[in-house]
């Protein structure tokens, strides 16, 4: 019997999403306890596992259907119910609006992963698609809606920590999600064999920045995220406007977008068929501004003239 089809190993990706699904709510447990370190941790911890069930189904040859709604339900919970809640029992609820803005952020989650699930089975996508994500994903839109808490924990109460300026930034986080702003997809991502080792060393440098000094990470980590947001629109768009290197390696597509720079071949600001019409009238102007007025070249008057003289002398047009 092949590995894949083993039954311990087609329920491993299931039981990363379960635990997803544990540490998310877990942090609700650990934020009415107190415990505000442990709870942003389980939501970040939850993360990192939304982030490991997919690929291990796809490593293992494991997905299923069951496997894709069970990972549509944790997410909902972990990075919609559980974010609201540690943020509603921290500031909100010192509003009057404050559950009304968590309940923002939990339908947005749920409508951002509903809207994944649909866009999932279309067909007519163009094949760039699958390299970005519409709109910023569940777990990411959980983090960014954490910041404020997170810099608490960093430098203390402040400004960041007021409860109008939570409720804002959450309702801010919750519109991300629901946009259809083009994000970058971490499956996209390929290394080069060159850049391993550089890449490996950068990744222990990362986690020992996280275990001595998390929440100074953190703010940087989502400033970063944000940062990238406008640079993947650009892409998604000149991608969009460039079919010929919809399947071409993204090193290669770095060297076409180089050469159209240095070439001048950007894409018409504006319709080709009315930069022309354009063009012309401009040139009918010049060629009608030389000429003497009300004739044309050659000294015959214009249609427009002759009109206007048979009008005044009685003619009929």
């Amino acid at each position: 019997m092949p590995a894949s089809t083993a039954p311990g190993v087609r329920l491993l990706p299931n039981a990363v999403t379960v635990l997803a699904l544990c540490s998310g709510l877990s942090g609700v447990q650990f934020m009415v306890a107190g415990n505000t370190v442990a709870a942003v941790a389980c939501v970040a911890l939850a993360g990192v596992f939304d982030a490991l069930d997919g690929r291990l189904a796809r490593l293992l040859d494991a997905t299923s259907r069951i496997g894709a709604e069970l990972d549509s339900l944790s997410d909902c919970i972990s990075f919609g119910v559980s974010p609201a809640l540690i943020l509603f029992l921290w500031s909100l609820n010192d509003l009057r609006v404050g559950w009304v803005v968590a309940l923002v952020l939990v339908v947005s989650a749920a409508l951002r992963l509903a809207r994944f699930n649909t866009l999932s089975d279309d067909t007519e996508a163009p094949p760039f698609a699958s390299e970005f994500f519409v709109g910023v994903p569940a777990p990411a839109g959980a983090l960014v809606a954490l910041t404020p808490l997170a810099t608490e924990l960093l430098l203390g109460p402040g400004w960041w920590s007021a409860p109008a300026v939570v409720a804002v930034w959450t309702v801010l986080s919750a519109v991300l999600m629901i946009s259809r702003i083009p994000t970058a997809s971490l499956k996209s991502v390929r290394v080069p064999p060159a850049a391993v080792a550089p890449a490996l060393v950068l990744v222990a440098l990362v986690a020992a920045a996280i275990v001595a000094f998390p929440f100074a990470l953190y703010p940087v980590a989502i400033l970063a995220y944000l940062a990238h947001i406008p640079y993947a629109a650009y892409r998604y768009r000149w991608l969009g406007q460039h079919p010929e290197v919809w399947h071409v390696p993204p090193r290669q597509r770095r060297a076409v977008r180089r050469a159209h720079r240095r070439l001048g071949l950007a894409p018409p600001r504006r319709p080709l068929p009315r930069r022309v019409a354009g063009a012309a009238a401009r040139a009918g102007r010049r060629t009608i501004n030389r000429e003497r007025p009300g004739e044309r070249a050659g000294g015959t008057p214009r249609l427009g003239v002759r009109r206007a003289n048979r009008r005044r002398g009685g003619d009929q047009p």
